[in-house]
């Protein structure tokens, strides 16, 4: 019987290479998934493939400040329940948005194998979105969108080929996980013999955490690298954490403690559209703020109201609200705290080619929000 012999270099610490060498031989008592669990040798297409864990080293996983071994994906504390956070927003927790699998590689070319944990299917948005992977190939400013992986309906495994024909040189790989799902098992396979290695240092090492709305967590952005938050990240070469919670950023201050707890290159906030009334807004915005900025006085923090801004007294009189909190932070003395007024973000010309539902941002919208916010991200951590 044909199986897979192979060799293996001693066990790698952060920032050591990786070559695993695959070779078909006869044998009777060698069982690659006997010699290590986090392998395995495959064929996709014509090719020969060795996969890899994507959630172990050398790979490195962003956007889960709060990782639980049980609970990869989540991006609130475990030990939150109902007391501390709406059950949209826990359930939504799940969700793998803003995350992201970074590495490095020679391989000439790349597959993807992942098991997708759930994923859901809305009228409004691509299922290339909501369930998709993207893939990007370079480091800084060099990096470029090259693949996305789309799963059909109802469709759970995943393997299928990402890359081929790449050079056979060491080249920095960024896969964007789904916004509106999440996998329980995430393999990226290499040609046999490829390297792999810890990825490039991004140029800024802290993330820039968002919360906020669905348009936080991204919706309707046609596939993952097209969220707002994904494209000013990318922009600034900078880790991602994205608590955007669909219907269900409510400001609770539970939250708030969470963020403040973080080591973050800056904040922006955004939960304008899932306050239920003026009058929430009014009890928990500004102490939301608070409970973040006394405990980093020297933050960078985006206050942002929504971008569908359509000129009602109700939406007037809640921009004023989220306007107060800022005004009064810059009363204060706050020199590290800015506004951006949502009016603003699509701009003045074709706004209503900008969402899918006059609420919800396509690709033009998520680019034209993008590019308004990005110099004042830029000047808040100091980016050139």
């Amino acid at each position: 019987m044909k199986l897979w012999k192979i060799m293996l270099l001693p066990v790698l610490t952060a920032g050591m290479t990786m070559s695993v060498y695959c070779q078909s031989v006869e044998t009777k008592s060698i069982k690659i998934e006997d010699i290590d669990k986090n392998f395995q040798a495959a064929k996709v297409g014509n090719k020969d493939v060795c996969y890899y864990d994507a959630l172990q080293k050398p790979f490195v996983l962003n956007g889960f400040p709060w990782r639980d071994p049980q609970k990869v994906f989540n991006r609130l504390p475990a030990s939150f329940t109902d007391k501390d956070v709406n059950p949209g927003a826990l359930s939504l927790s799940r969700h793998s948005t803003g995350g992201a699998i970074r590495f490095r590689t020679d391989s000439p070319y790349i597959s993807l194998r992942a098991e997708l944990a759930y994923s859901t299917d809305m009228n409004h948005m691509p299922r290339a979105g909501s369930a998709g992977f993207d893939l990007y190939r370079g480091s800084g400013t060099s990096i470029r969108y090259r693949k996305t992986v789309q799963p059909g309906r109802d469709q759970k495994q995943i393997e299928v080929m990402m890359i081929d024909g790449a050079p056979k040189q060491m080249t920095d790989y960024t896969l964007c996980l789904p916004l509106y799902g999440s996998a329980s098992k995430i393999e990226i396979g290499l040609a046999p013999g490829a390297k792999i290695e810890t990825p490039t240092p991004q140029a800024i090492t802290k993330p820039v955490l968002f919360y906020g709305s669905s348009i936080t967590q991204g919706g309707c952005a046609s596939r993952p690298g097209n969220a707002y938050t994904t494209m000013l990240c990318r922009a600034i070469d900078a880790p991602q954490i994205n608590l955007g919670f669909s219907g269900s950023g409510k400001g609770e201050i539970a939250v708030a403690k969470a963020i403040a707890e973080l080591d973050l290159a800056a904040f922006v906030m955004d939960y304008d559209h899932n306050a239920p009334s003026i009058e929430h807004l009014k009890l928990t915005h500004e102490p939301f703020f608070k409970a973040i900025r006394e405990k980093q006085p020297d933050l960078p923090i985006i206050i942002m109201s929504k971008c569908d801004f359509g000129g009602s007294q109700n939406e007037i009189a809640r921009r004023s609200v989220i306007r107060q909190t800022y005004d009064n932070a810059v009363k204060a003395g706050d020199k590290h705290v800015w506004f951006i007024d949502g009016e603003t973000l699509f701009g003045q010309e074709d706004r209503d080619a900008c969402t899918v539902d006059n609420c919800h941002p396509n690709d033009l919208g998520f680019y034209r929000m993008h590019k308004t916010i990005l110099p004042i991200l830029k000047e808040a951590v100091k980016v050139k």
